[in-house]
Formats: C-alpha cells, structure tokens, sequence
C-alpha cells in the first residue's frame, strides 16, 4: 500500500492497465507530452509510447467518435475530456452513438469506451470550469456513470470502468484532485478538511460499479450524498456530533438501491446532498425511488440541499456550494418535521 492522492490513483489505475492490457490506450487533449491538465496521465507516454498515449485536437465531438470506432476494432479507450464543462459537443456521439450500440446491433457490436472528466466547483473556476453535469448522463440508457470520492476508490473504480465491456462516464472531481480544499474563510477551517491522501495498493484491484459505501454509520438520519459532499457531510456530522449515517453512492448508474433502502428504512429520515443544479438533478431521482419504496417507514419528509438553480457564479462560489450551514439548516428541518 502507499500514500496517493486522487491525481496519483488514477495515474496509477491507467498504468496498471496499460502494463496489463496491450488494447488500453489513452487519449484526449494535452493527455501526451504534457501529462494533462490535473497531471493525471504525467509519465504516462513515456512510458507506452505515442501510440498509445496521444494528444487529440480540440474536438470533443471527434475525440468521443474515434474512440467509439476504435472501441469497436478491439481496443479499450480511456479518453479523457478535459473539463466536464466541455462535454456537451460530444453529446450526439455518446447518446446515439456509443450508448445505443450494443442495443441496436443486437449485442454484435459494443464499445468499451471509458469517458473520464474532471467535474464540480471549489477551484475557482468559474461558470465554464466548474459544472456538474453526472445528473444529464443517468437519463441515457446503455451508459454507466461513476464518481469517486477518495483516491482508493478513485483507482479501483477506474480499473474497473477500462475492463468494464459497456461505456462508462467517469466524472472526478477536481477539487479532490491534490488534498486539501481551497477553504472559504467565512467558514470553520475544520469543516473544509480533506483526506488529502489515502492508502492505495499499487498494484491490480477494481471495485464493483454499482455498489455504494456507507462510509458512516448512524441510527438517527440518512444522508446520501457522492464525490466532493462526501467529506463536506462528514465534516458537517463530526463537527456537530450527529448520529447521521452517510452513504456515498460512487456509482449513479447502476444505483444501489438496496443499500439505500436499507439505510432508510433504519433511519427513518433522508437527506440527499449534491453540488449540481436542484431542479431535474439527480436528488430528484434519489428522492422519487426511496420514497416509492420506503414511504411507510418514512418519519419526515425527505430533504435535498444542492447548488443553485443558475449558471454557476465566479464571484458567490462559496455561497453556491452546498456547504455546512445549509446543510445543518436541512437536517435540523428533516429532524424536527413529521411526516
């Protein structure tokens, strides 16, 4: 085992299955030479070679087509997307193209395309650097879509996207990259911790895609919640001595259900936490299922504390995340209200 951070267990994931599989390459803008934007592909060239770890022109569209058709001829494509916020010009080629072809050859053909994108806020970035989009790609059948929260499960859900034979969008959240949080000084220094970094092994392991963690457990209240609003609910729970139990779902599709409807049906009530958007965010979705299957056993109305409903703000970015007062605030309702 040794100490990573998230840049260093996906460099690490991607190593490892490139020294394992000769079909996995790797590819995207600046991803060669430079190593990528974040770091995450540094060495990685020099170490395979330019065929198989290679710069793409600034086409998303083109980047997502060719690793579809290269998917397609036997290989395993790792591409990266540079910012999240940039996918969208791919959007054509990943819904009717790379999601629908399993489907529609009948299962002849498939693609096992691994889409990876960093995501979320918390860097500075703006309105064009900081967008959460995880919620619009569970609406697409025949993809699969994951987000880490820690550099352990960060590699072993990695690998097991690149071996997994279906496509899969693999959203990492930028500002778990390299440990600690830019905190905002409105706020408690404690509540802004990170785990900069975590044991890794060093060597082959995948995690299940679809398979939450309840990385805490509590009798009193569930909160839901994936990638960065993980460590923000524990520090929220820790700091204000809560019995709360916290699942980080990892994988958005396929969901774990049971795990959550376990979770619920203890505890009674449920909190969702998310950085995107409130309104058709994946809360909404969370919030329909646990409600469909543990209404009975509900004491209180389930509660969702999100990002704002608006283009994301440069200058109120710590006011637009969900951080720990709104959160508090949510939980006091959830715990005082009755169903």
């Amino acid at each position: 085992m040794a100490k990573m951070n998230m840049v260093q267990a996906l460099n690490s994931a991607m190593d490892v299955m490139m020294e394992r599989d000769p079909t996995v390459i790797v590819m995207g803008q600046d991803v060669g030479y430079f190593g990528g934007v974040f770091n995450c592909t540094a060495g990685l060239q020099e170490r395979y070679g330019e065929k198989r770890v290679f710069d793409t022109p600034i086409s998303e569209a083109g980047i997502v087509g060719t690793a579809i058709g290269m998917g397609v001829n036997g290989l395993r494509p790792v591409a990266e997307i540079q910012f999240a916020d940039y996918i969208y010009p791919a959007f054509d080629q990943i819904v009717s193209e790379l999601a629908r072809l399993r489907y529609r050859s009948a299962g002849d053909f498939t693609s096992p395309v691994t889409l990876r994108s960093p995501c979320g806020g918390g860097i500075r970035g703006g309105q064009t650097h900081s967008q959460s989009p995880e919620g619009i790609f569970t609406h697409i059948c025949g993809i699969k879509v994951v987000m880490p929260s820690n550099p352990y499960d960060a590699k072993g859900l990695l690998i097991a996207s690149i071996e997994d034979d279906d496509p899969v969008v693999f959203f990492e959240p930028k500002r778990l990259y390299n440990g600690p949080f830019f905190g905002n000084p409105k706020q408690p220094a404690s509540t802004w911790a990170s785990h900069p970094k975590g044991e890794v092994d060093e060597g082959y392991y995948s995690l299940p895609i679809g398979k939450a963690d309840v990385v805490r457990s509590g009798s009193d209240l569930t909160i839901i919640t994936y990638g960065t609003m993980v460590h923000v609910c524990e520090a929220v729970v820790r700091d204000n001595e809560l019995d709360a139990e916290i699942i980080d779902l990892r994988s958005m599709l396929p969901l774990d259900i049971d795990t959550l409807v376990k979770s619920v049906d203890k505890t009674g009530r449920c909190l969702i936490v998310h950085e995107a958007t409130r309104f058709s965010g994946f809360g909404a979705e969370l919030s329909a299922q646990i409600q469909e299957r543990c209404f009975w056993n509900l004491s209180a109305p389930i509660q969702r504390v999100t990002g704002w409903d608006t283009p994301y703000p440069h200058a109120f970015e710590w006011e637009y995340f969900p951080g720990p007062s709104r959160i508090i605030a949510a939980i006091e309702k959830v715990m005082r209200e009755s169903a």
